[in-house]
């Protein structure tokens, strides 16, 4: 094949087309289409995989990566801790018991759910506790509380809360709820406001006086992993013997991810049909060049071109336009990213999204998807016009043009 001949075509192709100057407007649109396509999926999926780890990030500090409760008993026993402790050291533990709780201070309400903990153990798996319990003396009967719970009961730190239990107390003929109050003594924002608006703690002794628990058993334990997908297998085989079972931060939240990987799926098919509509102006300008050149091309076929420099011609000139789109596309997506990392162009309701600044996160397996699908759709795109070319009747259209 003679590539300095392909070549040299090639580049005349390539030329704004005076004559025909819709040829040269299509091969552009093409380009621009291309390109804004690859730009779009680049920085949409980059949103996907970085809103997607920063609620996994909020919700593996605030579900915890495992929790040990109760199977076949109603409670988890304080030996079991201690074995847990002695057999598994690079894991951290922190027993909790939890109840219902109604929180008023004045005439206001807020509902809630109160988990007793220790405050050492509980600051060493929780980065969202510790910094609030931080330079904090905490006492029996004080409480943490989420900033949704503080802003509903305008309360300020030092000021009484009284907290309603679910369990009664008989009191002669009647029965009334536990009540008790607490003092508030500070907050903390864990960036999702379910969260904020129902999370109270306190320490594990006023839950055990309160709720008349044994102070050798708890309502479950939450432990701190840096693999909890392989821990959860040993401790799982572990825990059999005593009756108790363990659940991952992932299977409490399965439903919401998979949703959300299946709308990373949807958005990743509905933008690749950007890519797909712009391909079509590359069909359409090589079939127009095609068309225009029926006579030059006939010349090259009859001086002895082969059909197989003629395809690669205009193969060639479809993916010079389309491979110069995708790249400048890769260019144009990550600069975007890069602004909008940079500068807050788009700012979020934290409460909503667990978040102010949009996060973006391209992760390698997406953009390797997004360039190789791009790459596919441009030669498919690319190939039938050079296949057309191929077949234009050398006698016929010399005779007649």
């Amino acid at each position: 094949m003679n590539k300095k001949l392909v070549n040299f075509i090639v580049k005349k192709y390539l030329r704004f087309d005076k004559k025909n100057p819709f040829i040269s407007i299509s091969a552009i649109l093409a380009f621009l289409g291309v390109a804004i396509g690859v730009m779009v999926l680049i920085i949409s999926m980059a949103i996907m995989n970085g809103t997607a780890k920063e609620f996994e990030s909020k919700l593996f500090t605030m579900n915890y990566p495992l929790s040990i409760y109760p199977k076949f008993q109603n409670s988890v026993d304080k030996k079991l801790l201690q074995n847990l402790r002695n057999d598994f050291p690079n894991l951290k533990f922190s027993p909790y018991l939890s109840s219902q709780v109604i929180l008023q201070s004045g005439e206001n309400m807020n509902g809630g759910i109160i988990f007793g903990v220790n405050a050492e153990d509980e600051s060493k798996i929780n980065s969202i506790y510790k910094k609030a319990a931080q330079n904090q003396k905490l006492n029996k009967y004080d409480i943490i509380i989420g900033k949704g719970i503080e802003e509903n009961l305008y309360v300020q730190q030092g000021d009484k809360v009284t907290l309603y239990f679910t369990s009664l107390n008989p009191t002669g003929l009647s029965m009334l709820p536990k009540m008790k109050r607490f003092t508030f003594k500070n907050s903390f924002e864990s960036g999702l406001h379910a969260y904020d608006k129902a999370y109270v703690y306190t320490s594990i002794e006023a839950l055990q006086t309160l709720l008349r628990k044994d102070k050798n058993t708890f309502d479950g334990i939450h432990v701190y992993s840096e693999n909890a997908m392989n821990d959860i297998k040993k401790l799982d085989d572990y825990l059999l013997s005593y009756g108790v079972g363990i659940v991952g931060w992932w299977q409490q939240n399965g439903n919401f991810f998979a949703a959300m990987e299946m709308e990373k799926r949807a958005l990743f098919i509905v933008l690749m049909l950007i890519i797909l509509v712009a391909s079509l102006n590359i069909i359409s300008s090589l079939l127009m060049t095609v068309m225009s050149r029926r006579k030059e091309i006939a010349l090259l076929l009859s001086m002895g071109a082969t059909t197989k420099e003629i395809k690669s011609i205009f193969l060639k000139l479809g993916t010079i336009i389309g491979f110069s789109g995708i790249l400048s596309g890769i260019i144009l997506g990550f600069i975007g990213m890069w602004l909008l990392d940079t500068f807050e162009i788009i700012s979020l309701p934290a409460d909503v999204y667990g978040t102010s600044k949009l996060p973006l996160d391209l992760s390698t397996l997406d953009f390797v998807s997004i360039v190789i699908g791009a790459i596919i759709i441009v030669f498919l795109s690319s190939y039938y016009p050079a296949k057309k070319a191929t077949n234009i009747d050398v006698i016929d259209v010399l005779r007649n043009e």
